[in-house]
């Protein structure tokens, strides 16, 4: 089994797409570990706020078996990939680390560079996994956010809750 962690952005009818896609990822995975929601500007480009929360599970598949489950999530849930690379989402699922592998191979990066480059993945990533290490910079997350610029992002912690699955987190 590999523990993976998953961040998930929406920013079009945020609450609704955000519940459906752990909705989703608990069928796909099991037992899910949940951060906070937050609300945070969109970045690369001018849209509505995102809701953004990183997810950690175990899963059984390999790699790449993984982030195809999360490809067909996205795309059950609306997902539209004809727009550039920085535009509104649906829903937004992206493989941020797969236990401690370091791999760059069809496409797929890991860890995901997003983790130390914005706020909306490393400060949730943080929350549920503080201790865990980094595998290229060495360092913990907890230590990783806390040197992070916070002024270059506005995010906040929102409250939210996920009542229909929240006995089986």
């Amino acid at each position: 089994m590999a523990t993976i962690f998953i961040s998930l952005g929406s920013n079009i009818e945020r609450e609704k797409h955000t519940r459906a896609g752990v909705e989703a990822l608990q069928k796909a995975f099991g037992k899910l570990r949940l951060s906070s929601v937050y609300e945070s500007e969109a970045v690369g480009f001018k849209g509505d706020a995102f809701y953004n929360m990183v997810i950690a599970c175990d899963t059984g598949l390999p790699v790449h078996e993984a982030n195809a489950v999360l490809r067909a999530i996205e795309d059950a849930h609306g997902r539209d990939r004809s727009g550039p690379k920085f535009s509104s989402r649906t829903l937004d699922l992206d493989l941020l680390l797969y236990d401690d592998l370091v791999l760059d191979e069809n496409g797929l990066v890991l860890p995901r560079g997003e983790i130390l480059k914005n706020a909306f993945v490393l400060w949730p990533l943080a929350e549920i996994a503080p201790d865990r290490v980094h595998p290229q910079a060495g360092k913990r997350y907890a230590e990783l956010w806390q040197a992070f610029d916070k002024s270059r992002e506005n995010l906040q912690p929102i409250p939210f809750s996920f009542p229909s699955i929240a006995g089986s987190l």
